[in-house]
């Protein structure tokens, strides 16, 4: 598949690799794992020392590292190397006279080799960034482990960043593009199932496109396949994120991709005060978020939580949740449930693609949802432009002919009293509007 979208991205790297050849910069990249992280470094720099720091025994690490940089910069390594701390102070040094770029991948595995690595760089950094001129770009797949090296005000690499990338899911628009380029006949739940099913991760996009899974059941064919890498995603890359306590981050999950979004709803069924939890989920993970209605008050306890990622999400309601059926292998089961289901499923995520729409058409200052007391007048997208004194309050559903105007205007006589002075568009949206 050809590289799409990130043109930012790519020109905020290029920008910084220039900067680096007056003193060296340093780059963090985050982002979960199949994001196109290592995909964007090496669009970005075809030159450049790609190290990849796998678990092993820091010695061997390092004489595998000497032969990446001996054939990479097409110098001699004189002596041996058995601690990285020695290896990057070679390397630092090198790069006051010959300057190029250091990538390091999956950066927080240092953590398990020798987590002294982490002062040992700062130490050496400080020493030899305004003198040297090396471009270096440190990407981490463990959120939590990358969060925790360079913010946490007690590490060492704290404040030792002058760039920093977070790099998303492609957005709706991306999509869309990638959709017409390589299947130009596709229709709107075609789109919304491809939207549904790799929630904008490279990878997932990436596979759908090589095996033109591109309508709903053949994308459904690829997921529930004996050789799916899909299956067991979300345990293989959320465990080392969640350690010992992975079961009950799991379940928590598993319940909200179920629609128990609310704390209390949760608690019921675990029977557990799960605050803590949530908080985790919430800032050192970022795998949720809270959704509160527009104008709630700061502090307002009316809140639900989402999952952010619309695969986990999928992963969760269907892969996890049957489990026993995919450990048996028996995914017929799971995918006729997946059918039965999807339409009713369906209609969060055909929201969050109007919402996601609409915030990258930038014409508003506000955007969100809104609901009352005990989930009373529920409406799915309200925005305002509060300069132009603007509203738009719309109402979302899959069939066209379940929208109802009138009802929706009903429901928002509350919210008319907070946007009197506005003038307020009502309109519904639906998949003939993708």
């Amino acid at each position: 598949m050809k590289f799409y979208n990130r043109e930012k991205e790519l020109q905020n790297l290029k920008d910084i690799q220039i900067s680096s050849l007056e003193s060296s910069k340093m780059t963090v990249i985050v982002g979960r794992r199949r994001i196109g992280k290592t995909k964007l470094i090496k669009e970005a720099y075809k030159e450049k020392v790609y190290l990849f720091v796998s678990k092993k025994n820091e010695t061997l690490l390092c004489a595998e590292f000497v032969d990446i940089i001996e054939a990479t910069l097409e110098v001699k390594v004189f002596g041996e190397f058995k601690s990285f701390k020695n290896l990057f102070e070679y390397l630092m040094n090198l790069s006051i006279t010959t300057p190029f770029t250091l990538v390091i991948d999956e950066f927080q595995e240092f953590l398990q080799i020798n987590s002294s690595v982490y002062s040992d760089m700062q130490n050496i950094w400080d020493e030899y960034k305004d003198k040297s001129k090396m471009n270096l770009v440190l990407s981490g797949s463990i959120y939590s482990l990358m969060k925790k090296i360079f913010e946490d005000k007690k590490e060492p690499l704290f404040g030792r960043a002058n760039n920093k990338i977070h790099l998303k899911s492609f957005t709706v628009d991306t999509l869309k593009k990638i959709l017409k380029e390589n299947y130009p006949m596709y229709e709107n739940k075609d789109l919304l199932s491809f939207y549904i099913l790799t929630g904008g991760v490279a990878k997932y996009v990436e596979i759908f496109v090589e095996k033109k899974a591109f309508s709903f059941e053949q994308q459904l064919d690829i997921i529930f396949d004996d050789f799916s890498l899909f299956l067991e995603e979300g345990k293989n890359l959320l465990i080392e994120e969640f350690g010992k306590e992975y079961t009950t981050y799991f379940s928590i999950l598993s319940l909200i991709a179920s629609s128990k979004t609310a704390r209390t709803e949760i608690e019921s069924v675990l029977e557990k005060n799960i605050g803590g939890y949530l908080e985790k989920l919430e800032k050192d993970y970022t795998l949720i978020r809270k959704v509160k209605p527009i104008f709630a008050k700061e502090g307002s306890r009316t809140v639900k939580y989402e999952i952010i990622d619309n695969y986990f999400n999928f992963w969760f309601r269907f892969i996890y949740k049957y489990r026993s059926a995919i450990e048996i292998e028996n995914y017929e089961f799971v995918k006729d449930i997946v059918k039965r289901d999807f339409s009713v499923y369906s209609g969060r995520f055909l929201e969050k693609y109007f919402l996601e729409k609409i915030k990258l058409e930038k014409q508003y200052s506000k955007i969100g949802t809104y609901w009352e007391k005990a989930n009373q007048n529920e409406i799915d997208i309200v925005a305002i432009n509060e300069l132009d004194k603007k509203a738009f309050i719309c109402e979302v559903k899959i069939n066209p002919k379940k929208i109802d105007i009138d009802i929706l205007k009903d429901k928002a006589k509350k919210l008319e009293k907070v946007l009197k002075s506005y003038n307020i568009e009502y309109k519904g949206l639906s998949l003939i509007d993708m």
